[in-house]
């Protein structure tokens, strides 16, 4: 999705005609120099992102609950997120629920850190298993020494 782009120094010697602009947009860049990037939208907007992921998170829950829409789910997987191909069944099965989840977490908590968590993750652990060599030095047993407790970070 693209949108329209300001500077923080043009949002604050222009802020009305950022907010004209707002309005006709839906949504505006904001870049900054001295901090992260900020994203200006209406309410509008937002209320109809946000009931988008509700309806997104329902259908997900919907479907897992049953054996035809987890196949539907499944069957899908391979098609968004192409690295599961990686995955044993048992993987991409413990994957979909955690999405589910994760999905349900952005749509009734507000919280988006955990799906990107679990994506990141899981195309992680994707990446180690498509790669035989590394698959091997990473499962390959440790010895059998003990070298005490780990203190927490």
């Amino acid at each position: 999705m693209s949108s329209m782009t300001v500077s923080f120094s043009d949002l604050s010697k222009n802020s009305r005609r950022v907010a004209d602009t707002v309005e006709r947009a839906q949504r505006v860049h904001v870049t900054r120099r001295d901090g992260e990037d900020l994203y200006l939208t209406t309410e509008r907007h937002d209320r109809h992102r946000e009931e988008t992921a509700d309806v997104t998170a329902r259908l997900f829950t919907a479907l897992i609950s049953s054996d035809e829409g987890a196949q539907a789910i499944l069957l899908a997987l391979t098609e968004v997120f192409p690295w599961t191909r990686h995955l044993s069944s048992a993987e991409v099965r413990e994957f979909v629920v955690e999405l589910v989840h994760a999905t349900s977490d952005v749509s009734e908590l507000g919280v988006h850190a955990n799906l990107h968590r679990v994506i990141a993750e899981w195309r992680a652990t994707a990446r180690i298993l498509a790669d035989p060599e590394l698959t091997a030095q990473l499962t390959t047993a440790l010895p059998d020494e003990d070298y005490g407790e780990v203190p927490a970070p």
